[in-house]
């Protein structure tokens, strides 16, 4: 409650969507509510929701209008006490600016507020962001950089096009749950190990990271590292650093038949592949994987370039630190913390602590 009056904010639907479109807006200005009553519905492109009324009160500072896209977290309305309640001056800033107009953005685009403003007062053409990750200031100021022009970026970033870093068995995988998300179209793959001109599944491996400033200049911005790292992490974040380097964003990619609650929250770079669930108030790192079946119950938190394998259960309140790897079918027991660069074997049953770079051998019961 602030000066008498209930702050009503956008809640977030689905954790890849910041974003959600107002379908049907059912209160206006000075209208008075009651609690649990509906004041909208949002939708996303996976599910809609009502916003309900939290308390009694007259609908003041209205934030959105039918049609309207709405950024999770930002003001709605406010419910107040008094018909004549009015926000401090201070809360002016949370107007109009909360809601970005869908008929300019291209479809699928998703865009902070003061990343659009920077885009667009950069002369930066929008058509050119990322389609599918939620495109934040730094994503923006990242673009200008690599353009080599501020404000007047030297290419044309398609944001459906994309490259695989990668063309072994992880590869594969990847080409296949980016293919169910039909949010992408693949450009081709790049493998240092493997020659030009020959395919990863149907598609052609187009040379080694020599090519990346040459695909660049062609308007592909976008790369998924397929580089799994199982035998030393440093490879698969070497490669997040290279793409980086040469200004290409890591979108998230998430198989069409894995679950993902919506109050989970997922960096950038994440893989989640078939079957997988991620249960609620759960924090995905920085280029992690979650593997085929795995299972991240509730308030699981895991720091960046943690690998996942197929069949792995973490129980609920799970933490695991950067880059530690959990085997296949492991069980991970309620409330144990895993530190950094520890390996758990294939099959292993962890039931306390595990140190930093430990390693838990596969079928072990740890402690013993």
């Amino acid at each position: 409650m602030i000066h008498g009056a209930q702050e009503i904010r956008i809640p977030l639907l689905n954790p890849n969507e910041p974003e959600a479109k107002v379908v049907h807006l059912a209160v206006e200005n000075g209208q008075f509510v009651s609690k649990d009553s509906v004041l909208c519905t949002l939708e996303t492109t996976k599910s809609t929701a009502e916003v309900l009324a939290e308390s009694d009160g007259y609908v003041v500072s209205l934030q959105v209008s039918e049609d309207s896209i709405a950024v999770a977290g930002s003001l709605f309305c406010y419910l107040a006490e008094l018909e004549e309640w009015q926000p401090e001056a201070a809360d002016d800033s949370l107007k109009a600016s909360n809601v970005i107009d869908d008929q300019a953005l291209p479809e699928g685009l998703r865009i902070s507020k003061p990343a659009l403003k920077l885009a667009l007062s950069e002369d930066l053409d929008i058509a050119q962001l990322p389609v599918g990750p939620m495109v934040t200031t730094k994503m923006v100021e990242k673009l200008l950089k690599a353009s080599g022009v501020q404000g007047k970026p030297a290419v044309k970033i398609d944001p459906r096009k994309l490259v695989v870093y990668g063309g072994g068995g992880h590869g594969k995988s990847v080409i296949d749950t980016v293919r169910s998300q039909s949010l992408y179209e693949i450009f081709g793959v790049i493998d240092d190990g493997i020659k030009a001109g020959e395919q990863v599944l149907d598609l052609p491996v187009l040379g080694g990271r020599e090519i990346l400033p040459d695909l660049y200049s062609q308007g592909i911005g976008q790369a998924v590292n397929a580089v799994g790292g199982i035998g030393d992490i440093r490879s698969r974040i070497s490669v997040f650093k290279l793409l980086e380097e040469y200004g290409f964003n890591c979108p998230s990619v998430i198989h069409s038949s894995a679950v993902v609650e919506s109050s989970a929250v997922l960096s950038s770079g994440v893989q989640i592949f078939p079957l997988a669930y991620i249960g609620s108030d759960v924090y995905i790192g920085a280029g992690c994987i979650i593997n085929t079946s795995a299972i991240i119950s509730h308030d699981c938190s895991l720091a960046n370039y943690v690998n996942i394998s197929p069949g792995a259960v973490l129980a609920g309140g799970v933490d695991i630190g950067k880059g530690t790897l959990v085997g296949m079918g492991t069980t991970i027991n309620l409330g144990v913390t895993i530190g950094e660069n520890a390996r758990i074997g294939n099959g292993a049953t962890v039931k306390s602590d595990v140190p930093d770079r430990m390693i838990v051998k596969a079928g072990m019961i740890w402690p013993e």
